[in-house]
């Protein structure tokens, strides 16, 4: 991608994608709760660990599509915004945290990479390293230290690989899929695979 399109400046069209992907994540998360409960019930830190992925995916799907620096944080600060807005049973300060951790990291994996690799890898690279920052934030937040260090550990690997797999692979899946009906044609993925 030429040096001039990374840093172009976001469309309306890549703000409205960045909305409805927030918003359609906002819904998911209702979803994901009750999903997330019976998981705990089930198998506790480590069954609740598998779908850890599917909450941050819309950031990462819109940074795969539009392919602009600062496409992470406004796409989380959406997405904390309307989650915000549809309530959490986990708090609104947990909402906000978890979107800065996923930002931050999402921007930092993109700007090593140069905003130049959008394969598979790079992908499921960034969905992994997306993790552990929250994760930290968020033992802290909920007591997660109680667990003890094998729990912990157990549960930071599996949520590194849902990461990786929910996140970063189904990323590309989804991009790729919506990118095949013809409807990104107007974004970077789009000019990209005509290139």
């Amino acid at each position: 991608m030429k040096e001039s399109r990374i840093f172009a400046k976001f469309t309306t069209l890549d703000i409205v994608l960045m909305a409805m992907l927030a918003t359609l994540n906002g819904v998911m998360t209702v979803y994901l709760s009750m999903i997330n409960k019976t998981l705990n019930s089930l198998g506790g830190p480590i069954a609740t660990s598998t779908i850890v992925g599917l909450y941050m995916i819309y950031g990462l799907l819109a940074y795969y599509i539009i392919r602009k620096p600062g496409t992470a944080v406004i796409a989380y600060a959406f997405g904390a915004v309307v989650q915000s807005f549809m309530g959490s049973a986990y708090g609104i300060a947990s909402i906000i945290a978890a979107a800065v951790c996923y930002m931050v990291v999402a921007e930092l994996v993109f700007a090593l990479l140069r905003y130049r690799r959008w394969n598979t890898v790079s992908l499921m690279l960034a969905g992994g390293a997306m993790v552990p920052l929250w994760f930290i934030v968020a033992a802290n937040m909920f007591g997660y230290m109680h667990w003890g260090w094998k729990v912990l550990t157990i549960a930071l690997v599996v949520r590194i690989l849902s990461g990786i797999v929910l996140c970063g692979l189904l990323t590309k899946v989804l991009g790729d899929a919506l990118n095949g009906t013809g409807l990104l044609k107007r974004f970077e993925l789009g000019r990209a695979s005509r290139a």
